[in-house]
């Protein structure tokens, strides 16, 4: 039963100290918004010394006349009584109303201005008005589009900071407490029009269904709570997996794609659906693809590689490998220069190979430099006849993405490859029988 008392211990389920913290509540006039706001009022007289606060947020989108403009009074003078801060967005010919997907158009613009409130208020939760006859809803439109467990776990309760603490109780509920209580709402009359598919869900689908069992929805409530801890359980034993195929650091996350692939569909989708790539039928591409191709979503770039798929934040920028000079120019009085990379590049330790080029100073253009592999890089390597791109070299030695990545090539003022550090020189500037000045460059473990 909704009374303030089983209000605010739900409230207690969904954070710690609930008092202790300032929320931006939903309001849109009617019985669960309504309901929700005077409960929120209840507790902020109750803990006046305590940190808690609330404000409140009304959109009045402009799509029933005057009944849009009711709504917003019944809001706006609840909290004009009560001195809650109230504010409100009017829609107008800028948001740009678009003739199909109102909800999805209706549901952004809302979001985007209550971050908005939250940021400039310094509102830790928002916090809305969805109730058990919602949450029925949303299953039901779930399990329509084979949506799995995590869509039929429904709506939840805490979710990135949006608090649902009405999720628990049924619109009867919430109706009666609006009786006892005299508290003023207002009923939008486009819910009784089967337009969309939520509405006749409500209005059609959600009666009948009620019908069939006095306890219908308390027990949906018990299986949505059994779906729940199911979803829980599930998601702990993919992460316990995926810890065993991953390795983490702060610039990239590497998956062993061998043993993914050994998963099954649902654990690879589960997976990968983490870094944005939620379409079953991407991932057969994903696993098919051939080295060195990209995938990308929103908020990661997956690398492919031979044994690894590689994922990249692409929120959090990479800094390139800046260019290296390595030596001005050779100074011809004497017969050799040495240089030993050891201490100029860390990544060859991690390479861990153990190199020494001889190159013919008379053969090289200064300055020389280290850099990074770019598109068309082709050399000569010493041991094979005729020339190689740089790219089938990288290929031909199995090189992982970030071993390519720690790879450093050794170019003169005319940007052509001396060699592939620490792996292979090019022949052509190689010293022969006819040198008399000697570059050494090497690297000592």
């Amino acid at each position: 039963m909704l009374e303030r008392k089983s209000f605010k211990n739900q409230l207690k389920k969904l954070i710690d100290s609930p008092e202790n913290h300032t929320y931006l509540l939903a309001v849109s006039g009617g019985a669960d918004s309504m309901v929700l706001a005077s409960l929120f009022l209840s507790i902020r007289d109750n803990m006046r010394d305590m940190g808690f606060g609330f404000q409140v947020a009304h959109i009045n989108y402009k799509l029933r006349g005057e009944d849009s403009d009711l709504d917003q009074k019944v809001v706006q003078d609840f909290c004009e009584k009560h001195h809650i801060p109230f504010h409100l967005y009017e829609v107008s010919e800028k948001d740009q109303k678009p003739e199909n997907s109102i909800q999805l158009w209706a549901r952004e613009l809302r979001y985007a201005f209550f971050r908005q409130i939250q940021e400039k208020e310094n509102l830790e939760f928002l916090a809305t008005a969805h109730h058990l006859n919602d949450q029925l809803e949303t299953f039901i439109i779930n399990l329509s589009k084979a949506s799995g467990i995590n869509g039929l776990s429904g709506i939840p309760v805490n979710d990135n900071r949006i608090l649902r603490p009405l999720l628990p109780f049924s619109k009867e509920e919430i109706y009666e407490f609006a009786r006892i209580n005299n508290i003023d709402y207002r009923e939008d009359l486009s819910n009784k029009k089967n337009d969309y598919l939520r509405n006749k869900i409500r209005n059609e689908i959600v009666p009948k269904l009620l019908e069939t069992n006095d306890h219908f929805l308390e027990n949906f409530k018990k299986s949505i709570s059994y779906l729940n801890q199911t979803k829980d359980f599930v998601q702990e034993q993919i992460r316990e997996i995926e810890k065993k195929l991953s390795t983490f650091n702060q610039s990239h996350i590497i998956l062993s794609k061998k043993k993914l692939q050994l998963e099954s569909d649902f654990v690879q989708f589960e997976i990968l659906k983490k870094y944005g790539f939620d379409r079953e039928e991407e991932i057969p591409k994903i696993f098919k693809a051939e080295n060195g191709s990209s995938f990308f979503s929103n908020d990661f770039e997956l690398k492919i590689g031979r044994d690894e798929l590689v994922f990249f934040n692409r929120n959090v920028k990479r800094k390139p490998k800046d260019e290296i000079i390595l030596i001005e120019d050779f100074d011809f009085t004497g017969d050799q220069i040495n240089m030993n990379l050891k201490d100029i590049i860390e990544d060859i330790e991690e390479i861990n190979k153990t190199f020494e080029w001889d190159f013919d100073a008379d053969k090289l253009r200064f300055p020389l430099q280290l850099r990074q592999q770019q598109e068309g890089d082709i050399f000569y390597p010493s041991g094979f006849s005729g020339k190689k791109k740089v790219s089938k070299f990288f290929r031909d030695e199995k090189l992982s993405i970030l071993a390519k990545q720690k790879i450093w090539l050794l170019t003169d003022s005319n940007d052509n490859v001396l060699g592939i550090i620490p792996f292979r020189q090019d022949r052509r500037y190689a010293k022969d029988e006819k040198t008399k000045y000697i570059l050494k460059i090497f690297n000592e473990k």
